[in-house]
């Protein structure tokens, strides 16, 4: 069922690298965008929300913040669903999750119901659609996957430049209940997604084949959730690492609006701001997805992903600086070029280190870890804005945060992670090494034709003739 033929025997299963990996690719675009893009879209409701329950912007930012938390807090659940029932189902049942809290939404009698049901039930369908999506995109690539991981990416910032001025019209035509409506039905495309999650098929066995496998009864359980990542150092490293990052990544976008209008700049030109940055970061993560797939960078990704958070967090050190609306400009330009880059790497990064048979119990143990750093980096900045009211240091610790991650994440790989003298480079899918391959491919190729050099008696292994 959906995915199980795969989670059960990975090495069977050569990644198609194209054929119907490209509709697959297509899915995963649309469902980065929506889980993504959809907990900045709803901010456009916000200011109805208060003039309808009487409340403050703080509660309503609650909503965005539960979606989040739920899309990075469930991570291990959405792994032992996949497990269980595979890729395809779990993505159908998330899509009718995500529209219909939404549509109980548009129904809400105060703020506490509009929590539960686009915070909670709507963030969970978007985790149980987004998960699944990177795991079967890593199963149908293999050569071309960091391309294919810098494509799904650019979803992200495609929809958001797509729903928000989508909410506008909505809540102008429709109010706030309309729009939400709306917004439900759309999220059923999260379904139609889902149904392009085809599983991989392996090769058809022969009746001595199935025969020998059906005598096997010794086959370990498979492990729902598989805690044995944590025995990979390269692991550990790209989780901490991870957390670290994400205390300050997401701040400077929070921010930089507000930030423009403490200068004195209008709103709307305010806003421009994340317009320039969503634009950049739209042909950012696709180009490099295309230079992660070099030959000879692929093997040392995880340098080039320490580079791009370095490239982050000082983009965000030198804004700090900022004093005028110029200034702010070029800030978004280099921060959408720093932040396309590492939405391209993050989860290639993860695949290279833990392998297809381990990538979903390490996403969702990842996305946990990194649950908490969301709950934690913005508020803290808030927190630090309201003692100081100065956004330079808003800035300053946001960039000090990433900047420390690129350290981890690049000295622990470095001085942790020993690289054994003969080990090739250049690896398969599943983690199997590419020279390994050949060889076998050659000592069988060298057997048969010492079997057919050998007389007959000799042939098979006849004890009596030795």
């Amino acid at each position: 069922m959906g995915g199980a033929v795969v989670d059960d025997e990975p090495s069977d299963v050569k990644a198609p690298d194209g054929g119907w990996g490209w509709a697959v690719l297509a899915g995963g675009f649309v469902i980065t965008g929506f889980s993504y893009a959809f907990p900045k879209a709803v901010s456009v409701f916000f200011k109805e929300l208060i003039r309808e329950f009487g409340v403050g912007y703080s509660d309503c930012a609650w909503i965005s913040s539960i979606l989040l938390a739920m899309l990075y807090g469930t991570g291990p659940l959405c792994s032992v669903l996949v497990n269980k029932f595979g890729c395809r189902p779990v993505m159908m049942v998330g899509g009718l999750f995500a529209s219909l809290g939404m549509i109980l939404a548009s129904l809400a009698t105060s703020i506490i119901h509009i929590y539960i049901c686009t915070g909670v039930i709507t963030g969970l369908g978007l985790a149980l659609n987004f998960q699944p999506s990177l795991i079967m995109l890593n199963r149908y690539f293999s050569e071309k996957r960091p391309l294919a991981n810098g494509l799904s990416a650019a979803g992200s910032p495609v929809a958001l430049c797509c729903l928000s001025p989508l909410g506008q019209v909505l809540q102008y035509h429709y109010g706030w209940r309309g729009g939400f409506l709306i917004l439900g039905g759309l999220l059923l495309n999260c379904c139609a997604c889902g149904a392009l999650m085809r599983p991989l098929v392996g090769p058809k066995k022969t009746q001595d084949q199935a025969v020998g496998e059906a005598g096997k009864k010794n086959k370990p359980k498979k492990k729902l959730l598989d805690f044995s990542v944590f025995k990979d150092r390269g692991f550990i490293i790209y989780a901490i690492a991870a957390s670290i990052m994400v205390l300050g990544l997401f701040v400077p976008p929070v921010f930089v609006v507000s930030y423009a209008k403490e200068m004195g700049n209008e709103d709307t030109k305010s806003a421009l701001l994340l317009t320039i940055l969503g634009f950049i970061d739209i042909f950012a993560r696709p180009t490099c997805g295309l230079i992660a797939g070099i030959k000879w960078v692929r093997p040392r990704c995880v340098y080039l992903f320490s580079f791009a958070i370095l490239f982050n967090g000082i983009t965000d050190v030198i804004s700090s600086q900022a004093t005028d609306y110029p200034g702010l400009v070029v800030f978004c330009i280099f921060f959408g070029l720093s932040y396309g880059m590492v939405g391209a790497l993050q989860f290639e990064v993860l695949m290279a280190i833990v392998g297809t048979k381990k990538f979903s119990s390490a996403l969702g143990l990842v996305l946990l870890m990194e649950a908490i750093a969301v709950l934690v980096g913005p508020p803290g900045a808030g927190r630090l804005l309201d003692a100081t009211h100065n956004y330079m240091y808003v800035f300053l610790l946001a960039g000090c945060e990433v900047i420390l991650a690129s350290i981890v994440i690049c000295m622990g790989n470095f001085l942790c992670i020993k690289k054994k003298p003969d080990e090739p480079e250049a690896h398969l899918e599943n983690g199997a090494p590419a020279e390994r391959e050949k060889l076998n491919s050659l000592l069988e190729a060298e057997g048969g034709e010492h079997e057919r050099a050998q007389p007959a008696g000799v042939r098979g292994g006849n004890p009596s003739v030795c």
